[in-house]
């Protein structure tokens, strides 16, 4: 029966009888005599032991039985969801997506999707968790598109489990991931996010690039409006001092709002900050409509040099660089080579491109590098064919942008608040010459305006309070003054032959500042080079003497044109505090960085 026995299980240890005592162990108290068992007090007291013990031991076993039932195992167990979720620099870049899962934008989920299995790529822009079996990302794509991301450990531990809830949540925000998920409708809309219809309930989700937990600046305080544009860097004595004023707490919120410093120091949060996107989606419309348009009226795109050999307009604000064994400058304008296009047998052109100013000018209104949106064409009979061409393109970007660009306007002024862009009705253009702004200055204007004059040029206050007027008198915030002195433009702009004082020169208004200067060129050699002479300027000095003659290699049509100021014009349409805001990476007299 050998057999029977090895099978017959042992008893445990808890219910094994108790041990005898030792032989040599002397008797307890009590006791016979020498050599006998244990006296019978004795063992009493180790069968009450004993049965303690097993107790113990059976409550144990109840426990642990219990826990085992709820999904709730006592002690270590194996993360049956560790293949679901990690940081894809520790693991070695292997993880693993499903290959029959698409890929998504936020943007474009829809009723097709729920109840299907995607894939997003996203910044995690906050986590949360709700107790220990539930946690909530929220998702973010370029464009400010968020989703809400649910996690819900099950009980067997997969394809969700506590340790992946507990992951999720502690992801630092603004870290790249990429989830896998089943999207489905939520019981009410999710207000906080853009794609409120749907959420994610996710079941993967990897780190592609971790955030650090401490940001230099938040995604709250980059989408907060700047008010503090100043570019001076602080001493090093003042810095600690000086970078608490670099945050600000408003009225309004009580998120810190930073300074333009602290933004462009902290480059990448600034332009995650949804209005940045924005206003940077609104300045690319506004170089589509520019080129759509003229290209639709026959203009042709060209590229000029940024790099050059004398400077643009024979001006001071230039910059030079040392080049081989000469001297180099940054273009000024691109206004000589529009017109070496012309006379190049092109009928009309147009550029977009850097242009470059070495004013050292600390203002709202400056940059020292900007983007310029230049046009050069023949004029058949009058210069104003140029004006209305100008006028024209203008009024197809503003309204152009009004009608594709609603939801990026609307989000900018969330941030910016700003009074309803008028445009003038069709047919009713405000076109003024510069006498009759001036007047207008004289009898309507500040009492500081009262005296201005005709032969001299505007300040940008007067051009400010122009714009007041202009609104308040004719309903809108576009308008062009015609017509400037002869002393407030360049050599060679045209003067007008009935009355030589003023030019056949212009500049295009928006909100009462300066976004275009245009006109009509002169176009006779013996004519430009008398005018280059009036303005103190020598004919024969390097530049200007090749400009000269240029139209006497052969005839040149009478042609104008006009340069757009990119920055200007998105900054002023949007009527934002500074026109550093439209710039992707702003240059100023102090600032060459990022």
């Amino acid at each position: 029966m050998a057999d029977n026995a090895a099978t017959t299980p042992a008893p445990p240890a808890e219910q094994q009888p108790p041990a005898a005592a030792p032989a040599a162990a002397p008797a307890a108290e009590g006791a016979e005599g020498e050599g006998e068992g244990p006296s019978k007090k004795a063992q009493k007291k180790a069968e009450a032991k004993a049965k303690k013990e097993a107790e113990k031991a059976r409550r144990a076993a109840e426990r642990e039985a219990a826990a085992k039932a709820a999904g709730k195992t006592t002690g270590p167990t194996e993360d049956l969801a560790k293949d679901n979720y990690g940081v894809a620099k520790e693991r070695k870049g292997q993880f693993e997506l499903s290959a029959d899962v698409e890929d998504v934008n936020l943007k474009n989920i829809g009723e097709e999707h729920v109840g299907r299995a995607v894939i997003v790529r996203a910044w995690v822009q906050n986590a949360r968790i709700q107790g220990a079996k539930m946690a909530f990302v929220e998702l973010r794509e370029e464009g400010a598109w968020t989703i809400q991301g649910v996690f819900v450990a099950s009980n067997e531990g997969k394809p969700v489990s506590k340790p992946m809830v507990k992951f999720a949540a502690g992801i630092n925000p603004e870290s790249f991931v990429v989830v896998e998920g089943t999207v489905e409708k939520p019981l009410e809309p999710v207000k906080s996010c853009k794609v409120s219809n749907y959420e994610l309930h996710i079941r993967k989700i990897f780190v592609l690039a971790a955030a650090p937990q401490m940001l230099g600046m938040t995604l709250a305080a980059a989408n907060r409006p700047i008010t503090n544009f100043s570019d001076e860097e602080p001493a090093p004595e003042k810095a600690a001092e000086e970078g608490v004023d670099k945050l600000s707490i408003t009225a309004e919120s009580s998120i810190p709002a930073a300074t333009m410093l602290t933004h462009l120091d902290n480059i990448i949060m600034h332009k995650r900050a949804p209005v940045q996107q924005a206003i940077a989606d609104i300045r690319m419309e506004v170089k589509d409509l520019f080129r759509s348009y003229l290209k639709s009226h026959g203009f042709k795109e060209f590229e000029p040099p940024c790099l050059i050999g004398a400077a643009s307009e024979g001006g001071a604000n230039v910059f030079r660089m040392p080049y081989f064994d000469k001297e180099a400058f940054l273009a000024q304008s691109p206004q000589f080579y529009k017109q070496f296009e012309i006379a190049g047998g092109r009928k009309r052109v147009f550029s977009i491109g850097p242009v470059f100013r070495a004013e050292n000018s600390n203002t709202p209104r400056h940059m020292t590098e900007f983007t310029g949106l230049d046009l050069e064409m023949e004029i058949k009979k009058d210069y104003r064919e140029v004006l209305l061409m100008l006028e024209s393109v203008l009024l197809h970007i503003f309204r152009g942008i009004k009608e594709r660009c609603a939801a990026e306007i609307e989000l900018v002024r969330s941030v910016y608040p700003a009074e309803e862009f008028l445009l003038p009705e069709p047919g009713k253009e405000v076109r003024l010459t510069f006498a009759e702004g001036q007047k207008l200055l004289r009898e309507e204007g500040p009492e500081e305006f009262r005296n201005v004059t005709d032969d001299e040029d505007m300040s940008t206050p007067q051009e400010k309070a122009l714009g007041a007027i202009v609104r308040k008198k004719f309903n809108t915030d576009f308008y062009v003054l015609d017509k400037f002195p002869e002393g407030a433009r360049p050599f060679y702009a045209k003067l007008d032959d009935a009355n030589p004082k003023v030019t056949n020169a212009f500049d295009f208004f928006l909100r009462g500042q300066e976004i275009l200067s245009g006109g009509q060129r002169i176009n006779d050699p013996e004519e430009l080079e008398a005018r280059i002479i009036q303005k103190g300027v020598d004919p024969k000095s390097a530049g200007i003497k090749e400009y000269v003659d240029v139209f006497r290699q052969a005839g040149v049509p009478a042609h104008g044109g006009g340069g757009i100021g990119l920055d200007r014009v998105v900054a002023w349409f949007l009527n934002l505090p500074s026109v550093h805001l439209a710039a992707y990476y702003p240059r100023t007299p102090k600032r060459l960085l990022p």
